[in-house]
């Protein structure tokens, strides 16, 4: 009689629950097995398995064919790697202790990358569920971007008064905290330059602009003349 592992479904429609049982190949999927062995949850994220990995394994050796699907889930859980680690103990490979800590490391591994799998899904569910409910969800900090010192600042124009100031502030800061007692002077001295500097440009500035005004204030004068002149011209000649 040829055994199969195979998957018996079970559970609602479009809600597949599937038992790993071991059965007749000739029976009916969901008919009737010899032993059940383990269950298997495709709907959750990750898939549960549940698995008697020893019963699997002795019914391997005896000669139990795996479906493709239950095939995956022995490998999945490991019985695979134990049959073949068995197979080493039985050609003198190495030893049954060896062959058990081995088998025992990798299960630990394997169930420790499900678990962290499972907490990741959990947190992205928390995630979603405080989105929809209006809840903002805690930001993983960014990385501090990097600024230059150099960087130019964009501030807001400064007036006369203020740029004075800033040269002052900017003179006295360049002289240093051992500052004798000609400094102050010479800085006094430099912020009245500068002040004067600045009085000259403003004055240029206003005396350049005085001529331009003054043709602006003509213009008027001349077109109102150049007016009175045409209608003299166009009215008629008393007789």
């Amino acid at each position: 009689m040829a055994v199969k592992i195979r998957l018996a479904r079970r559970g609602r429609k479009k809600q597949p629950f599937y038992h790993i049982v071991i059965a007749d190949a000739r029976a009916p999927r969901d008919g009737r097995f010899i032993e059940k062995i383990g269950s298997y949850n495709p709907m959750t994220k990750p898939a549960t398995i549940e698995i008697d990995r020893d019963k699997a394994y002795e019914w391997l050796r005896n000669g139990a064919q795996p479906t493709d699907t239950v095939r995956a889930i022995l490998r999945f859980k490991g019985v695979m790697y134990k049959k073949h680690l068995m197979r080493g103990v039985e050609k003198g490979a190495l030893t049954i202790e060896e062959a058990n800590a081995k088998l025992d490391a990798w299960i630990a591994d394997k169930e420790a990358k499900i678990k962290a799998r499972k907490e990741q899904v959990a947190e992205e569910r928390r995630a979603f569920h405080a989105m929809v409910s209006g809840a903002v969800p805690a930001v993983k900090p960014k990385a501090a971007e990097v600024v230059e010192e150099n960087a130019p600042s964009r501030e807001a124009p400064k007036t006369l008064a203020e740029e004075i100031e800033a040269k002052e502030k900017a003179a006295q800061e360049d002289a240093g905290e051992e500052t004798t007692a000609d400094q102050p002077a010479a800085a006094a001295e430099e912020a009245a330059a500068i002040a004067e500097e600045t009085a000259e440009a403003v004055a240029t500035k206003t005396t350049e602009e005085t001529p331009a005004a003054e043709e602006a204030a003509e213009a008027p004068a001349v077109e109102e003349a150049t007016e009175e002149s045409a209608a003299e011209e166009a009215a008629p000649e008393e007789e």
